[in-house]
């Protein structure tokens, strides 16, 4: 009686996305993370002004819809670590730093604009803010740990930063030569 075949099924690890900030255009170096968020908390708020002196029978203020703001949102503590390659984690903090610096080579003198891709794109936006904690070294001072806070805003993707508008639509649109993608 012969046996029965044994058919092995392997599975195929799916590869790990990681998460960046691709420069657009290629304004800066691009941002991948060392290691991905745990969470990210994106925050959205609609502005309303209140009139004073313009009440109803309750006596609250009239109110009238102001403004709906860009959406926020912040990359906190992002580790980065070099301690087994006892490298300067410095050389990752350096890259971050740049979006929050002014391109000299820019007319209006601004920071990069980037798109946050984790898998998908999920804003074209640029960093408001960055905070770096550096918090292992080695014996002789060099910095290997760093724990990084990024707070990024959205940017409309048709009308960046630079008052150069997109008047290109549909496919005559051009590519973004990273992603790949209509820009």
């Amino acid at each position: 009686m012969a046996s029965p075949a044994i058919i092995v099924i392997q599975k195929r690890q799916p590869q790990l996305e990681k998460a960046k900030l691709v420069a657009y255009n290629g304004e800066a170096p691009d941002i991948e993370l060392m290691f991905n968020p745990t969470d990210i908390t994106f925050t959205r708020t609609v502005e309303w002004k209140s009139t004073d002196g313009n009440r109803g029978t309750d006596l609250l203020p009239k109110i009238n819809f102001s403004a709906v703001k860009p959406y926020t949102f912040t990359l906190k503590q992002l580790l980065f670590d070099t301690y087994e390659t006892k490298e300067s984690v410095m050389d990752y903090v350096k890259i971050i730093k740049q979006g929050v610096e002014t391109i000299s080579n820019k007319p209006d003198k601004r920071p990069p604009v980037y798109i946050f891709t984790w898998g998908t794109v999920y804003f074209y936006c640029v960093i408001t803010s960055l905070t770096y904690t550096l918090n292992m070294f080695l014996s002789d001072g060099t910095p290997v740990r760093a724990l990084v806070d990024i707070a990024l805003q959205e940017v409309n993707k048709d009308n960046l930063p630079g008052g150069r508008k997109s008047d290109s639509k549909g496919a005559s649109r051009q590519q973004h030569p990273k992603l790949g993608k209509n820009t």
